[in-house]
């Protein structure tokens, strides 16, 4: 079973970056990679996803703000985030699928990790 664990959370202010990293625990063949969020009391919100062909897909709420990359092994993720608002505010998780190709920002996982917490205020 692929692990995946999340990294590179913390505290920033407004208009700030961060860039969160997943780790995989193996070499793995998914066919989609990718982030969401889930803030208290709200529903999950997929932020983007990196096909197995490379193409990438954002959600409104990121797209110019975030960006996806991974390693030539795919076994890095990383999440670049910019121009931060109060509204990222969120955990944040990557997932990998291993049946489907990336159907869009909001396509469900096979396996997640435990998330990490991204703060933004001032």
């Amino acid at each position: 079973q692929l692990q995946l664990e999340e990294s590179g959370g913390g505290s920033v202010q407004p208009g700030g970056s961060l860039t969160l990293t997943c780790a995989a625990s193996k070499y793995h063949s998914a066919t989609c990679m990718g982030w969401y969020r889930q803030a208290p009391g709200k529903e999950r919100e997929g932020l983007g996803v990196l096909d197995s062909d490379g193409s990438t897909y954002y959600s409104s709420s990121v797209k110019g703000r975030f960006s996806i990359s991974a390693d030539d092994t795919r076994r890095r993720l990383y999440l670049r985030m910019d121009d931060l608002k109060p509204e990222d505010t969120a955990m944040y998780y990557c997932g990998a699928d291993f049946t489907y190709r990336c159907y869009g920002p909001g396509t469900e996982f096979d396996s997640s990790g435990q998330g990490t917490q991204v703060t933004v205020s001032s």
